[in-house]
């Protein structure tokens, strides 16, 4: 089977895995009695961001191939997935969760060990590709790619997908019985967590590199990436994308929760609306922006440089967010929603993607997956644990839950969150100088 082909579809699931529930789980919280937790959910990916990654990244360094951790992770990161998918069950459609604590522990351990699976994909993709002699500039974008079209095909899927009274449907109608609302989601990332777990372990080898020399503990634990630090450009790059990091999360928690809100609206026009009833496809059009802008990174990186780059990313943020703060549902206004989901394409792509290929060249062999993991800390991490808590601050403060709907002031929670992006856009404007090699 092709080599690419294989990578693609190793992304594809990766990438399906989370998108799942990731857009969509707020709806479902509200229902469980979790909605005033929304928050400390995307919060949760973020801490355990902050450990995991470079922990499994100095493993796949030093003991186990990433490829086959990469398996590993995910057996464990979908067994406590469909553990969630229990509970929900247990409790019944539309009832509030009887043990909460006991919920928010399993998703814990499923987030835990599936975070780091992001980087180790990359590390696992770089590796495949460099043992086989092709260009991961030039090459990986369009694998990459296929893991947002793998993001975009569970997105539409439990938007459409219907289980009730024993039997299955899809429909686009209004339904509280679809997977976008209910724990069915849960069930759906737990599955393919599984099948990419058996994926995994037929891919090629990515040999463990052993050396005899003597080693620092420092070396040995691989903490030896932190040294990137001591270089003033990675130093300012791994700060601003900790900051950059801090918008990551906040549209995947609460654009569903914001849109769905509109059915709670008193105009029947815009309660009845195709993009109220439908948020998960709707801001799928997000994914489908982020699968076109990943193909335009090659020829953005190598002819522009990465500090025109990742400012594309950082005012494409401040965008994202305005065009919420201005949109409704029904027309006209729900043109400025598609916008936002239009310019999330270069906000996600233009950092994530080629700041993974950014840290995979400015770093020696020897810590590469460590590199991966800590770039991933510093925004995955840091920043977005920060950045969620504090999104969820500003949202708890301007709105409250009202018969099932996140109802208040969002459009000033979007113009604060657009004013943020748009402070870090500047100051890494006025900063960050890269080395000119």
């Amino acid at each position: 089977m092709n080599l690419k082909f294989r990578l693609s579809l190793m992304n594809f699931l990766e990438f399906a895995v989370w998108g799942a529930y990731l857009t969509c789980m707020g709806n479902y919280l509200g229902v469980a009695g979790l909605g005033d937790k929304i928050s400390w959910f995307y919060a949760i990916q973020g801490i355990v961001s902050i450990f995991m990654p470079t922990l499994m990244g100095i493993v796949a360094d030093k003991y186990i191939q990433p490829q086959r951790l990469l398996g590993l992770c995910h057996l464990l990161a979908g067994a406590f997935m469909l553990g969630c998918w229990w509970m929900g069950m247990q409790a019944g459609f539309g009832n509030e969760l009887p043990n909460k604590t006991a919920f928010i522990a399993v998703y814990t351990l499923s987030v835990a060990f599936f975070m780091p699976t992001i980087a180790l994909a990359n590390t696992t993709a770089f590796t495949i590709l460099k043992n086989n002699g092709l260009d991961t500039v030039k090459d990986f974008p369009p694998i990459r790619v296929l893991g947002t079209v793998g993001f975009i095909a569970t997105m539409w899927f439990v938007n459409c997908a219907v289980w009730q009274d024993g039997s299955f449907s899809m429909t686009l109608a209004d339904s509280a019985h679809k997977f976008q609302y209910t724990y069915m989601q849960f069930f759906v990332s737990g599955i393919l967590s599984l099948v990419l777990f058996a994926y995994c372990f037929t891919l090629p080898e990515c040999k463990v590199e052993k050396k005899a020399e003597k080693k620092s503990l420092a070396e040995s634990l691989g903490l030896n990436a932190f040294k990137l630090f001591k270089r003033k450009q990675m130093a300012l790059f791994f700060i601003f994308s900790a900051l950059l990091g801090m918008c990551l999360q906040v549209t995947n928690g609460y654009a569903g929760p914001f849109i769905t809100s509109f059915k709670g609206s008193a105009d029947a026009a815009v309660a009845s609306s195709f993009a109220a009833n439908n948020a998960t496809l709707l801001t799928s059009i997000s994914q489908i922006s982020e699968a076109l802008c990943i193909l335009m990174i090659p020829f953005f990186l190598k002819r522009y440089g990465i500090k025109v780059v990742m400012l594309m990313s950082m005012f494409a943020w401040v965008f994202r967010f305005g065009f919420f703060g201005v949109g409704n549902p029904a027309m006209p206004g729900v043109i400025f929603f598609i916008l936002s989901c239009i310019v999330y394409g270069v906000a996600f792509d233009f950092f994530n993607v080629s700041g993974g290929i950014f840290v995979d060249q400015e770093c020696e062999p020897s810590i590469k997956a460590s590199a991966q993991g800590l770039f991933m800390m510093m925004t995955n991490g840091i920043g977005a644990t920060v950045g969620t808590l504090a999104a969820g601050e500003i949202v708890n403060k301007y709105c409250t839950w009202e018969n099932g709907f996140l109802i208040g002031e969002w459009q000033t929670c979007w113009f604060i969150f657009a004013a943020f992006a748009l402070v870090v856009g500047v100051s890494f404007a006025l900063v960050f100088k890269p080395e000119k090699k």
